[in-house]
């Protein structure tokens, strides 16, 4: 099979939206923010205020003098100031201000790297994207700085502590026909996991033994955690029992067939028996006992752009 030319909405709307007017910094985009058409106009240091609260830290610099020193600029990177009116459609971009983070030293172990694809064998506790107190360490910044391939982004995604497989696009005309193989199902994913059977555990344990996961699932914006509610499913996930492994600890193999947030952790927990180390259900836990023995253990599918077999593998192994 040849070459296949990307295409589809997202990859049009991007050929037609102007370069970001604010260079990355650290291997990290500028934020930007588009007011939507509801919006009631107001002063730019107003409206940017409400919505981004953290910008009013005292830690941080004083969101005048940001304005003032022309930090903020529009979608051409024309330079708004703080008393600039702005109401609908326009846009603001800025750089986040950065914590102080540790940052490991140690590269992320890369499995493979072409002219299209990324991936890695991401380590536990090391967040895809960068978000909250995990911004230069996430793994999408660290390997832009370290492979200079300022345009890498994510083709799916893994829990902050999930270990394993995780696939990068490098060039941006070719990202959504990546992501679109995962929306559509057609990304076989594997996982590994150690769970820690509970006396009301509804899950088989014997080796070979198998069973579906059916549920369904709700994650609200802004909360945490997921639960399971009545209704229809949408989550599905196949699931195989390996053995046992350490003290009472029972070693399983998932297929999920949906990707829904958290949702083998939630799946697991529900039936009684938790991944070990499981930190977030069925309650949230201030401190987790350890890595969270859950491994993306395999990615393989049918490479849109070169018709390759595409069949990567971790490395890692949970005990």
């Amino acid at each position: 099979m040849g070459a296949v030319t990307p295409g589809g909405r997202a990859a049009r709307r991007r050929a037609r939206r102007l370069p970001p007017p604010l260079l990355q910094r650290e291997g990290l985009d500028a934020v930007r923010w588009r007011i939507g058409q509801d919006a009631s106009p107001g002063l730019a240091v107003h409206r940017l205020r409400e919505r981004f609260p953290a910008l009013a830290d005292p830690a941080a610099t004083p969101l005048a003098d940001r304005f003032a020193a022309g930090e903020i600029v529009d979608a051409h990177g024309r330079v708004w100031a703080a008393t600039d009116p702005v109401g609908p459609g326009d846009e603001l971009w800025f750089h986040r201000e950065l914590r102080p983070e540790e940052v490991p030293a140690d590269p992320l172990p890369i499995l493979f790297r072409d002219e299209h694809l990324l991936v890695i064998d991401k380590p536990h506790d090391v967040a895809t994207m960068p978000r909250g107190a995990h911004v230069l360490s996430s793994a999408l910044v660290r390997l832009r700085r370290e492979t200079g391939v300022a345009e890498l982004v994510p083709l799916h995604r893994l829990d902050r502590r999930t270990a394993g497989v995780l696939a990068f696009g490098i060039l941006p005309a070719e990202r959504s026909a990546y992501q679109e193989l995962f929306a559509r199902r057609e990304v076989d994913k594997r996982y590994e996991a150690l769970v820690r059977p509970g006396q009301d555990c509804a899950l088989p344990r014997g080796p070979g033994e198998r069973a579906v996961l059916e549920d369904r699932l709700l994650k609200e914006r802004g909360v945490l955690t997921a639960v399971v509610v009545p209704g229809t499913p949408n989550a599905l996930t196949e699931l195989e029992v390996l053995g046992p492994a350490d003290g009472a600890a029972l070693r399983l193999a998932l297929r999920p067939r949906t990707g829904r947030t958290h949702q083998l952790r939630i799946q697991l927990s529900s039936r009684g028996a938790p991944i070990v180390g499981e930190d977030l259900y069925p309650v949230p836990q201030v401190e987790p006992d350890g890595p969270l023995r859950l491994l993306a253990r395999s990615l393989a599918f049918t490479d849109p752009i070169t018709g390759r077999t595409r069949e990567f593998h971790s490395h890692r192994t949970v005990r």
